[in-house]
């Protein structure tokens, strides 16, 4: 057995902390019905955490991931009584960054057809994947200010692009479009624009698909990406882009698959850790009120559980989220009547 035996849930903050409870069921149940072989742990970091003793992602919580973690389940981040939120740059910025998780894959999958805005459009033109470069670009937040709080203020942010930064993200995606029976990559960028970052993105982008003669490679502008996605999502496949690019995309990929409470997502490096988060916010004006939608969740443990080896486990809660949505067992969101707790309930009953 691996050393690594532990999976650590941070339930964060506002509906974090209420689709975190259900995660961490359904992960029980996993235990209970499988023998999961990880011990799963909870660490207490988030806005109420930090209120408390000012602590946002402590050297021995690290060491514990870095160390003894499978895997890491994150709630969402951000509280309005801590506007600045730092605290949640520290960690969610300290796990994307401090291991390593160069690819942030996102699935773009609708599971309705009553999810899907597009006049026209059924659930199944949408089903593609984001690799979203995860540790470059502009969220390095190189850059500063010049006669800041003057007429005369200049203000520059720098987009970071490396070889091996772009050449890892584009393999990642083909070798995913590989072993997932996808035909086609498509790269994303404004070589047009900024020719000299996303010039390296063109030229790898070539390089690394010379080595997968079975896979269509195609480019195209983000801008036209966008008009893509709206207007022939079926025509999409595996989708490869840098960080900001990722970031707008993605959330527009939520749009058509029923919003971000539908939405997962990983976060894989070459390393032996992987973080796996349901990408909607903290939603403070939600929480605390059983509303918050859970499903997103339950999709993004399939998505670890996956990456743990637990054959099948994808499937099964796909399987049962999609059975939630077609039965109207979900959060009003989705078409629902049921509270958080309640759709919890739903999928803790189909895995019993």
């Amino acid at each position: 057995m691996s050393k690594r035996t532990k999976v650590a849930i941070i339930p964060g903050d506002g509906i974090g902390k209420e689709v975190m409870a259900v995660g961490a069921e359904v992960l029980a149940a996993y235990q209970k019905k499988r023998g999961l072989r990880y011990e799963v742990v909870t660490l207490d970091l988030g806005a109420d955490r930090f209120l408390r003793d000012g602590t946002t992602f402590p050297a021995e919580d690290q060491r514990l991931i870095r160390e003894e973690c499978a895997a890491v389940l994150l709630g969402a981040l951000g509280d309005p009584r801590v506007p600045d939120l730092g605290y949640a740059r520290d960690i969610l910025f300290g796990l994307r960054f401090g291991l390593d998780l160069f690819s942030n894959i996102r699935p773009v999958v609708c599971l309705h057809d009553r999810l899907m805005p597009i006049v026209g459009k059924r659930a199944a033109d949408m089903n593609a994947v984001v690799f979203r470069e995860n540790t470059e670009g502009v969220y390095v937040g190189m850059g500063g200010n010049f006669k800041k709080g003057t007429p005369d203020e200049v203000a520059i942010n720098e987009d970071l692009n490396t070889r091996k930064g772009v050449e890892r993200v584009i393999r990642a995606a083909f070798e995913y479009a590989l072993a997932h029976g996808r035909r086609r990559v498509l790269m994303s960028d404004k070589s047009n624009a900024m020719q000299f970052a996303h010039g390296l993105w063109q030229r790898t982008f070539k390089e690394v698909a010379a080595g997968y003669p079975g896979i269509e490679a195609k480019h195209m502008y983000v801008d036209a990406l966008c008009l893509q996605m709206v207007r022939a999502p079926q025509d999409l496949d595996v989708i490869v882009t840098n960080n900001l690019f990722g970031d707008i995309v993605t959330d527009l990929g939520a749009a058509l698959q029923g919003g971000l409470g539908m939405a997962a997502s990983a976060n894989v490096g070459a390393g032996p850790v992987a973080m796996f988060e349901p990408v909607h916010g903290s939603a403070p004006d939600i929480a605390g009120k059983d509303k918050a939608n859970p499903l997103a969740t339950v999709l993004t443990i399939g998505m670890m559980l996956d990456w743990l080896g637990e054959q099948g486990a994808e499937e099964e809660l796909t399987a049962i989220v999609r059975e939630a949505i077609d039965t109207g067992r979900c959060t009003a969101d989705v078409g629902g009547t049921l509270g958080t707790r309640a759709v919890g309930d739903f999928v803790l009953k189909r895995l019993a």
